[in-house]
Formats: C-alpha cells, structure tokens, sequence
C-alpha cells in the first residue's frame, strides 16, 4: 500500500521540533528516543508499521491546543491516538508526523444522572465509562469488542458501534457535544448536554471524521437507565444463508432485539477450542438477545422463536440463568482472539442491507474458493454490519497482498449491494483507495473541501480516508 514520501527537511528539523515540544509540555509527555517511539509505529491494522518523528502526552485540552498550534506554525503533521485498537490504520504514523495520543486526558468531568448524560475526556476507555455510572444505573450503550481498550476519542473518530447497536445506536447516536481543537490550536465547544444544538450539524461531521478535521478531547455522551433484564437465545443452522434469511425475517417482524450476532463454523470451532462455550458443531450460530420486563423479554422471544424454527435449525437454546447467559456470549466475545491463534488474519467491516446477506454470504464463501484464502465469518447480523475475517500467512511473500485483493472485492460488494465500506472501523488507509467505489468525484470533492475548512494545511492525519491522488497538491508547503 502506497503511502506519502516523509518530508525529509521536517525529519532533518527533529531535535528543533522536539526541543519546541518540550517547552510546552511536561518533560515526560514528549518521546522521542527510537526505542520508546517503535510503540507507536501501528495500530491494531499491524501488517503496516512506520515510527514517527516522535509523540505527545498531553494531559489537558490547553496542552493540546499547544501542541498543535506549534506544530501548525512549524509545519509539522499530526496523527491523533486513541488507545491504538484502529483496525483501519487510522493512527498509523508517518515518519514525518508527531503522533498526539488522548491517554492521558481520562477523566470524568461530569455526571448528570436528572438529565442522562455524562462527560468525560476522551482517553477514558469506552468501558470504563459504564463503569463510572453503573452504581447508579446507568450505562454507556455504544460497546465494541474491543471496549476494555479502545478509547472514546477513537469511537468518535470512526463513529464506533458494537454488539448492542441494534437498538441502542452507535457513536453518532449517543453523542451530545465534544471540545475540539482544530489544527491551529483553537478550541471549540460543539453541541451540549441537550438534544439537539442550533445551526448546522457540526456534530454530524465531526462524528466519523478519523481525526482529519480536529482533536476531541472532551465528549458529552447520553447515557441510559439498565435495563430491568436481558435475555439471549442461542439458534444454530447448517447454512449461513438459512442463518440470514433467518435474521431478515426477524427484522421483517418488527421485533427489535437488542443484538443479533453471527458466527460460521470457522470461528465456531476457533472459539470452542478457545473458550470452550459450548456451542453446537454446525454451520451457523445466532445469538439473538432481548432486554424488558420478563413479561416482554417472554413476548419478544416467541416470536424470534417461532420464526427460528420456521428455518429448522439445529439447535434452539434458550438461557435459563445468568450463567448461561454469560456461556452463549463466552464465545462470541472471544472470536477474534480465537482467530487469531488460527493465523493472522485481515478484519473488514463492510455494511449491507440486512435483506442482502445470504447473497453476500454466498459470495463471500466463492470469494474464498476463488482466492484460496479462508475466511470466517462473524459479525452484528442486525444492523448488517459485516466482519469477515480473511485468513493469510504474513510471513509468506504475496499472501498480504493476495488478502488484499478479496478484501477489497467483498468491500466492492457490499457497496454493490446498496451498503458501504465501513459500518464502525473507519476508512483509515485500509478503504482509502476504495473511496471511488463508492463516492463519485464530486462527492469526494465536497468531502475533501470540509477538509480545507478545518485543515487548510493538510497536517491533520495525513494520507488516510482519501485517495492520494485527490489530495495532491492540497497540503500546504
């Protein structure tokens, strides 16, 4: 994958920039030896690596504008770092760049259970932000599966979704208001502790914006009563597009469940073999999870069901206790380490409409027959949120770029399908060359023009979302 020559003359300035740094910072929040900046050469996309000119700490949003004040005045690019657990490549560094991590900026600010909202720095990981509220009731909604790690800064960045999405929403439906400084060091409040702000949706394009357009260094976040109860029901098939034409009937029938999650055998057998959850051996596995009263949650699942069994599966469970409950979840919370200990492999996250999986399933299971890679197949069914999981061998020359290749064919197909790239990982540098496959040149150009507005130079995230080609020219000399 292609990526921007570094400009040698900022590489050549290093002990200046980092000396500026150090005049604004703290001492111990500028690294800059070889051997502490290699933790920051990736992100969770690892088969991309690229030390950078150094990295910030910074631990308030005053020191943020700092940073980027100095180094929009020297020039300097900026990658702003969640927690690292971009699967898009979405803080990969360039050797020119000062990466700007959140880390540090953890706490909670404010907590107002009367009007449902709390707000945080956005280095507090999304997990531990349920956990702050949870004694009194409430809960973050927006959950990832990478949650324990991943940081809120990095949710708004991709506009991040999970498990729960179904009914509760992703990012951009549980974000109220952010502080973000933009690339010359002013500060902006956007949105508020309220529904809905005045004037235009800055929210709206700030949500999902990858770091290109300022850094979040404070985010307002909804935050909701528990639910009295919750419910999974565990339905196995000997096909994966049974298994869709099963979650399309139950979305067909107005039921909404809080989550429905998809597994094939591959990750099936990795998980059993991992955690031992107890699942059935078949072809594809359902969890299907409903929350209310007991007198609805009883309600919701006759009708998933009654649909289920309409489709004869395999295997129709129904937990009975909290331990089974957290038994049928065991293994799909445990999937990608599963896969991982299979063999590298390439996570995508294109979405479908949800009438169109068992033709994608389909297709992806000829892609794999084609390319001679395999894949499995896991993923939030409901909302169609695809994560195919491309099985390669890195250290085999040209299996990469083979993966690749059927990647960016299963992505072509979602959009084909009337989806798009990315449901929750964001374009990064993973998608940016399929940007084209989906927008034409003049929707990129109006994306690309947001992008002068905030940016004029360019040095926000540089060579991700984009194509490279169509950014020529923009960042300033």
């Amino acid at each position: 994958m292609d990526m921007p020559i570094p400009d040698a003359a900022i590489i050549a300035r290093k002990a200046e920039i980092v000396a500026a740094l150090q005049e604004v910072l703290p001492p111990d929040a500028v690294i800059h030896e070889d051997r502490e900046t290699k933790a920051y050469e990736c992100d969770a996309l690892t088969a991309y690596r690229c030390p950078p000119l150094c990295a910030v700490l910074p631990a308030s949003t005053e020191e943020v504008a700092a940073v980027l004040k100095l180094c929009h005045r020297m020039g300097v690019p900026v990658v702003p770092r969640g927690s690292g657990t971009s699967l898009a490549g979405g803080a990969l560094p360039t050797a020119d760049c000062v990466i700007l991590g959140v880390a540090r900026l953890n706490d909670v600010l404010e907590a107002d259970y009367a009007n449902r909202v709390v707000r945080v720095q956005t280095g507090r990981t999304n997990l531990s932000v349920t956990g702050a509220v949870e004694d009194d009731g409430f809960f973050y909604a927006p959950d990832p599966s990478s949650q324990l790690a991943c940081a809120i800064a990095g949710n708004i960045g991709m506009n991040s979704g999970g498990a729960h999405c179904l009914k509760y929403g992703v990012t951009t439906n549980n974000l109220l208001g952010v502080t973000m400084v933009t690339m010359d060091g002013t500060v902006h409040e956007i949105g508020g502790a309220h529904l809905d702000a005045p004037g235009l949706d800055l929210l709206g394009v700030i949500c999902g914006s990858e770091g290109q357009l300022g850094v979040v260094t404070e985010a307002t976040l909804r935050i909701l009563h528990k639910p009295e109860g919750a419910r999974p029901v565990l339905i196995g098939y000997d096909s994966n597009e049974v298994a869709g034409e099963c979650v399309s009937d139950i979305i067909k029938a107005g039921v909404l469940p809080v989550a429905i999650e998809f597994m094939d055998r591959p990750c099936i057998r990795a998980t059993e073999a991992f955690a031992g959850a107890g699942y059935p051996d078949c072809e594809a596995l359902l969890i299907v999870e409903v929350e209310g009263s007991d007198a609805e949650i009883d309600e919701q699942l006759a009708v998933i069901t009654e649909i289920a069994r309409r489709h004869n599966p395999v295997e129709l469970r129904e937990s009975k206790s909290a331990e089974e409950s957290a038994r049928i979840w065991l293994g799909r919370k445990s999937a990608f380490g599963a896969m991982g200990q299979i063999n590298d492999y390439m996570c995508l996250d294109g979405t479908i409409p949800v009438s169109s999986l068992p033709h994608v399933l389909r297709r992806i299971k000829e892609l794999s027959a084609q390319y001679g890679l395999d894949v499995g197949n896991v993923f939030h069914a409901g909302d169609g949120n695809m994560h195919p999981l491309i099985l390669f061998n890195a250290n085999q020359p040209g299996e990469l770029e083979k993966c690749e290749a059927m990647g960016a064919d299963i992505l072509r197909l979602c959009v084909e399908v009337g989806g798009c790239l990315t449901g929750e990982h964001g374009v990064g540098i993973e998608k940016r060359d399929l940007m084209v496959d989906q927008y034409d040149p003049v929707d990129l150009e109006a994306q690309l023009r947001v992008k002068d507005v905030f940016d004029p130079k360019w040095l926000l995230n540089p060579a991700k979302v984009f194509p490279l080609a169509s950014t020529q020219g923009r960042r300033a000399a």
